[in-house]
Order: C-alpha cells, then structure tokens, then sequence
C-alpha cells in the first residue's frame, strides 16, 4: 500500500491493514511533516522529454498522472517529499554538443516546471534555500546533471551548468567517459584520470556536489582520495545485501564518515532485490531484442515490459527490501551517512508499496517498526542531505577566496 491508496485522511488505513501498521503509517506521516524527504534523484524532466515533448499541457503534474509518470504534485504531497533533485540526464549516446545542448533543454525543462508550479516548487540553490523552501511549504528544487559526458570534456562547461543551477554531476552514466570508468562499462581508466580528477577538484571549486552513483568503485574510490568535499551518491544501494555494480562496496561505505558524504539508497528493484537481478537482465534482452532501449519507458515500450510480465512473473520488492539495504549502510557508514534516492520516472518497474513519490510514508513506517528513531529518521530524510549541500558551499568559498577557476583541458593532462 502507498500513502496515496488511503481514503485520503492521513494516516488512514486501508482494508485489510492492521491497526498496528495503520498507527505507524500515522507516525510516519508526522516525522515527514516535520522533516520531509530529500529524495536524490528523480526523472520527470527525461519523462516528460520523452512521453511529451516537454508539452506541461499534455502532461501537467498539477493533475493526477498515475499511469504516466511516477510523479505529480498531489503524490509529492502525500509522499512526504521537501526537497527533490531533479536530474537533468541524458543519455550516454548524446555525445560531445549534442549532449551539452540536450542537457541545456533537461535544465529548461527544469526551469519551465518550477515557472508553471511555482506555489508549489521552490527553486533552490544552496541549503539555505532548501530551508526556506520547507518554511514556506513549498518543496525545495534542485537540478543534478547525470553523467559527466554532459560537459563535453569542459570545465568552463561545468562552469556554467553550476551557474544554471546544476549542483550535483554524476561523473557517469552506464558508459565510461573520456575520464572516468563506469560501473556498467568495460574499464578503460582503472578509476578517474587526470584530467577527471582536475573536474572533482573545479567541482569543489565551484560547490557542485560530486556525485558516485554509476561510478566503477575505482572511481569512486579515486574520487573520494580527490575531493575536499563531502560526496554523494544520489542513487545508490549496498553491495554487500544485492551484488550489483550500480551498488556502494562497505569499503566505500566505511570512508563516508572521513569524507562527510551521504549515500541515498535507490529503490530500483534490480540494484536491491537479489531475486530481480537475472530477471530484469532477460527483461532487458526483451526490449532490445523489439528494437527498444532498455531504459525506455514510453507506452509502447511498457507495453513489451508488461507482455514480458506476464509470461515471466516478476520478483517483488517491497519497503523491507530497502530498509534492508539502509539498515546495513546505517550499520556501515552510520546514520549521518545515508539518506533516500528512489529514482522514480527512471525505471520501469517500482517496489510494491513504493510504487511512485507517494510510497515515502511505507518506507518510514517499516523503518519505525524496526526501531529507528525519530531523530534517526531526520537524519535519513532531510537534514544529511542538506548538511551536504552546506558542507560542499563552505569548501568552495574557501577554495574561491584562494584560487581562480581552472583553465586545464584533457589534452594538456593526458
């Protein structure tokens, strides 16, 4: 069940829900009221690029878009959410200007929802303005670039998508760029080169958050050798409950505390659920072999998904399936270290209960009924993540005050 399928009181229990469960989902919704979610990363401006051409009449999230998008006003509400990133992703394939201009459009897109929906949407552009945001009752909007070919090899690039208002880039995508192996890619670099180190350091500079979601472990283990600031990884789970690549290794884990960065569990079932891995991985040879990507989620695309589906039943996970997950980086890293990045309208497929941005409540209830504290569950759902933010705009005030922008290109380090 999500928060959205009450009968609308909060709180409410659904048939069939005990009145144990329905008291914790009540609880739950209190300590969001109070510190609400900062939820690392979500797709919407991809989605919308895709099922409509950035068209806001067609798909206006001020309506109800359940069978569309993971994502609309109403069910940000009622998830919880005070503070979303935006990923201005595009895919690895956009490569050199086309990329940067297809990037330049996901931060339009950006721009256009926080213009359309600005009673509700906040931008923001440092931890002060997430505050504000939450004082106001509005939810607090930030932008994060996904992938570090969105730069074309620039740092004055990189420059200017911080002025846009990008303030985390994840140094790869599924491939591996010109100077940083992904986790999803052949290893070309063994981590970070030269010149990828030069982009975490302009990065500190500037005060855009280094993000580690998608990275080899090489690099992220380079990257935290590298950088001044604290880290993230915006969208990422324990390798050590679900082996895959896209997960954070406990030796990574273990640095957080020493670099002060935050990693934000995913929900996407194939990086949590052990059972959904093989799966998906014959899902995904599906779509291609229809001549789809597999990352598409358009409604044809879905439409082979679901075919797929039911002649292949589906693993299923749940809220427990990521509290498993946060229960071992809390044990890990600890409770300053972790937070939530359910990448919603980035995948096909949802845990059961955390089925679109609604499902908050259900994760926070089960994370009560393994005892976390109230204090402990601030931590995990605001103020890790606006501690980050503050943390990395100190260092890049420092960094300013003693140094100029850099003027390094990839050849001259090579």
């Amino acid at each position: 069940m999500s928060a959205a399928e009450t009968d609308g009181t909060p709180g409410a229990a659904a048939p069939g829900v005990t009145e144990a469960a329905s008291a914790r989902l009540a609880e739950a919704l209190e300590l969001l009221a109070e510190a609400p979610v900062v939820d690392g990363h979500n797709d919407l401006p991809w989605a919308l690029r895709e099922h409509c051409g950035y068209d806001l009449d067609k798909l206006d999230i001020a309506g109800d878009q359940r069978g569309a998008l993971h994502t609309d006003l109403a069910r940000l509400r009622a998830g919880g959410v005070g503070a979303q990133f935006w990923s201005v992703y595009v895919p690895g394939r956009l490569a050199g200007d086309h990329a940067v201009s297809a990037t330049l459009e996901q931060i339009d897109a950006v721009d256009q929802l926080l213009a359309r929906y600005g009673s509700e949407l906040a931008p923001a552009l440092t931890a002060d303005d997430m505050e504000a945001a939450r004082a106001d009752g509005r939810i607090a909007s930030l932008k994060g670039a996904e992938g570090g070919h969105s730069i074309n090899n620039s740092l004055a690039t990189l420059r200017a998508l911080h002025t846009l208002g990008v303030r985390y880039m994840t140094l790869t995508h599924n491939e591996n760029n010109d100077w940083a192996d992904s986790a999803t890619d052949t290893p070309r670099h063994g981590g970070l080169t030269a010149f990828g180190r030069e982009v975490v350091r302009e990065m500190n500079r500037t005060g855009m958050l280094v993000d580690l979601s998608h990275v080899a472990a090489t690099t992220m283990r380079d990257a935290i050798d590298t950088s001044a600031a604290p880290v993230i990884f915006s969208h990422s789970s324990s390798r050590a409950i679900c082996d895959h690549p896209r997960n954070i290794p406990d030796d990574v884990l273990e640095r957080l505390p020493g670099n002060g960065g935050v990693a934000m569990a995913t929900f996407v079932p194939k990086f949590i659920l052990p059972a959904a891995v093989e799966w998906t991985a014959r899902a995904d040879d599906n779509m291609r072999a229809h001549g789809l990507h597999h990352l598409d989620t358009t409604a044809d695309a879905m439409a082979v998904h679901r075919a797929f589906e039911a002649e292949n039943p589906r693993p299923i996970a749940t809220p427990a399936t990521v509290a498993d997950h946060l229960d071992h980086m809390r044990e890990v890293a600890g409770v300053d270290h972790i937070g939530i990045g359910g990448d919603f309208d980035g995948t096909a497929f949802t845990p059961a209960g955390l089925d679109d941005v609604a499902g908050y409540p259900n994760l926070i209830a089960e994370l009560l009924t393994r005892g976390w504290s109230p204090a402990d569950l601030a931590k995990l759902t605001w103020s890790n993540a606006v501690r980050v933010l503050r943390d990395a705009e100190a260092v890049a005030r420092d960094r300013q005050s003693r140094q100029g922008p850099s003027v390094a290109t990839i050849a001259s380090l090579a």
